[in-house]
């Protein structure tokens, strides 16, 4: 899919065709510079999507689409991979997001962990997680996904537990690990589930945590990689290891 892709909030086209206004027309007419005849794709963000080709350009924040016959469906994708991701400093979190996007990674958790600098709390904790979606969207737009990464609510150490306990594969980046990610036996569906720690380590009463969960401490390579990069480097490892990426 190599035409650019626009957020639309239903995928309802009376005749075929749709006007595509506000900062998504905008988008489309004054960045992109769409012309007639040029295909474009319109999607919910959440696997449901449209090929159309652009009938006129108005203005500088309105494009009119047409030939939007079909309204497809992408299948989630198996196996779903899952990044708990403690949070950065400043904006390496949205770095993290970003990248992590454009590989490919189905849900971003974000984490408060013991060592995290960075703290999410009350009004700058919305923020920062709208930051964190918005972030997720546009990455989704710009690496041409009509699937979009869920990022959830900020999650305590005890959820992350619970969501290795539940995962069909789960691991924790760390340089105890004995074994190498790229070796690891991973399943061909269900739920991936891995953890990057910020940028302090993990705490010893998390590891254990999580280990007591059933997750298992792996390395990734024999450099150390900061927290915003180490989980997208482990997430393109794993999608080319489970076929995803053939």
């Amino acid at each position: 899919m190599t035409a650019p892709v626009f957020v639309v909030d239903a995928l309802e086209f009376p005749g075929g065709q749709y006007v595509l206004d506000g900062p998504e027309g905008r988008h489309a007419v004054s960045v992109k510079r769409l012309r007639p005849g040029e295909g474009v794709v319109l999607t919910d963000g959440r696997g449901r999507w449209a090929q159309g080709v652009v009938k006129a350009a108005e203005g500088k924040d309105r494009l009119v689409v047409m030939d939007l016959e079909t309204v497809h469906e992408e299948p989630t994708a198996q196996p779903r991979i899952t990044v708990v991701q403690a949070l950065p400093k400043g904006d390496r979190g949205e770095l993290a997001v970003e990248t992590m996007t454009e590989v490919g990674v189905d849900a971003i958790v974000p984490w408060a962990a013991a060592r995290c600098i960075t703290q999410w709390k009350g009004e700058r904790g919305l923020k920062a997680l709208g930051k964190w979606r918005a972030t997720a969207r546009e990455a989704g737009k710009q690496s041409r996904r009509v699937r979009f990464p869920e990022v959830t609510d900020i999650a305590t150490t005890k959820r992350v537990a619970s969501l290795l306990a539940e995962a069909d594969f789960a691991a924790v980046l760390h340089e105890t690990g004995d074994a190498p990610l790229a070796a690891a036996e991973l399943p061909e569906r269900g739920e991936i589930v891995l953890v990057v720690g910020p940028e302090g380590g993990i705490a010893p009463e998390e590891l254990s945590l999580f280990e007591a969960a059933g997750a298992r401490p792996y390395r990734l390579g024999p450099t150390v990689l900061r927290t915003s990069t180490a989980g997208t480097a482990a997430a393109a490892l794993l999608l080319g290891r489970t076929g995803r990426w053939s």
